[in-house]
């Protein structure tokens, strides 16, 4: 039986034990099928070349964790929020990030509430959950040479407190072929009933920027205004069956969460529209910077393969991560969508422009997210410092279609108009570009 028979299976029988009994049935089951399929696809990037447990992480998180180490950088304990206020203003983490999701679905899940959600906060490359009364902070960090490398900090007030770093029991969940079968992210929309617990008997959907918004946001709150457009954000079902389509009408357009959670327990009143938009479109390009990454190494690394192998495995993993970058097959956004946090003002005054004022973080959130579709993640170190053979396919790649030379009916999303403004903003921003492309 493959796995998604036996999920079905499962979610039938499930259905006809009582509620109490169910609910402990359930949390095993999550378990299970983790382990059956959700979870980690293989352990080659332990290996040489990459051997990411052995590896000493190079990234934003481990410069911090050694500052405190050193005694150079001290972090203050908050009574209220532990180490996260300085924390995050040590990563250089925005409050505004804020997004809050209430199903129980990661490390401390017993924390974990649609009155006590769990917060998660990010940047570029960092990435910071908090728990009302958490034993720990748990952090993720971009690494360009070993994808996302994870630590945790203990909340107990210490004289020097120390980011730990987790190998073994987060790459349970975090390396499956969700997520490319590298280090990464998945950002999941699901049903979940008042305790937190996701609903076996409905739908489980990843999400990225290729998914419908209707299909977005289960588990998370949302504040944001976006129209007549539906999406399953705010939703605590009342009832363990569900069946398609689902009324939400109360979640809609919500921008006030004090009904729902005491919002003072927060560094924030929001959990915006905006930053999960982002935070769906950056995961995805990251993991597939990864897969790039590791793929490359891996496959230069094999002296039992072709060099025909060897172009055909950077030419696929380039071609999927220039799709991300290019924002191929993005959802359409059908009316305005607009956030609540300040988020979006933030996001779009942090990244370069060119001589025109234009900026590859500038928003347009009215029929897709960026004004001019292609990732500001092109300026990160993880884009930079992929294997010189990854990269350089991948910005031909970018060259032919911004250029016109590549007009396939898989770039017909962006205009002639689109292509020109991303290739002069990226003339004038980006360092280090062929010289094909200056001419």
């Amino acid at each position: 039986m493959d796995s998604t028979e036996t999920q079905g299976s499962i979610k039938e029988s499930l259905m006809r034990v009582p509620t109490v009994l169910q609910i402990l049935i359930s949390a095993l089951v999550l378990v299970a099928l983790s382990m059956s399929g959700f979870l980690r696809a293989d352990d080659s990037f332990d290996a040489e070349p990459v051997l990411y447990s052995k590896t000493n992480p190079q990234n934003r998180v481990s410069r911090i964790r050694d500052r405190i180490k050193s005694g150079d950088l001290n972090l203050n304990y908050s009574t209220k929020y532990g180490y996260l206020p300085a924390l995050l203003d040590a990563l250089e983490v925005p409050v505004a990030s804020q997004m809050l999701v209430f199903s129980k679905t990661s490390l401390q899940m017993r924390r974990i509430s649609p009155r006590t959600p769990r917060a998660i906060y990010f940047n570029d490359d960092v990435y910071v959950g908090f728990c009302q009364s958490g034993d720990l902070i748990e952090i993720s960090a971009v690494d360009p040479q070993l994808g996302t490398v994870f630590y945790t900090l203990d909340q107990s007030q210490t004289e020097q407190p120390m980011l730990i770093r987790r190998t073994g029991s987060c790459l349970v969940c975090h390396s499956s072929s969700r997520m490319e079968g590298v280090p990464g992210h998945v950002i999941r929309s699901l049903y979940v009933d008042s305790s937190g617990q996701p609903l076996l008997s409905g739908a489980d959907r990843l999400v990225d920027q290729t998914t419908p918004i209707e299909q977005r946001w289960g588990g998370w709150y949302v504040t944001g205004t976006h129209g007549s457009q539906k999406h399953l954000g705010n939703l605590v079902m009342r009832t363990r069956n569900v069946v398609e389509p689902i009324d939400n009408a109360e979640g809609q357009n919500v921008v006030d969460l004090k009904y729902r959670i005491n919002p003072d327990r927060y560094l924030s009143t929001h959990s915006d529209i905006v930053a999960l938009m982002v935070l769906e479109h950056q995961t995805l390009v990251q993991n597939r910077m990864t897969k790039a990454n590791f793929d490359t190494r891996q496959a230069l690394a094999d002296s039992n393969v072709s060099s025909e192998y060897v172009t055909q495995r950077i030419r696929h993993t380039g071609d999927r991560l220039v799709e991300a970058i290019l924002m191929v097959e993005e959802a359409t956004i059908k009316e305005p969508i607009q956030g609540t946090s300040g988020f979006a003002e933030q996001f779009a005054q942090s990244g370069p422009r060119d001589k025109m004022g234009r900026s590859l973080r500038d928003l347009d959130l009215t029929t897709r997210m960026f004004k001019y579709p292609c990732s500001y993640l092109i300026y990160s170190d993880a884009f930079d410092k992929l294997p010189q053979q990854s990269k350089d396919y991948v910005l031909e790649r970018l060259w032919d279609v911004l250029s016109e030379k590549d007009e396939s009916e898989k770039f017909a999303h962006l205009s002639s108009t689109d292509r020109q403004a991303i290739l002069e903003i990226l003339r004038d921003t980006k360092s280090n570009l062929p010289s094909y492309w200056l001419n």
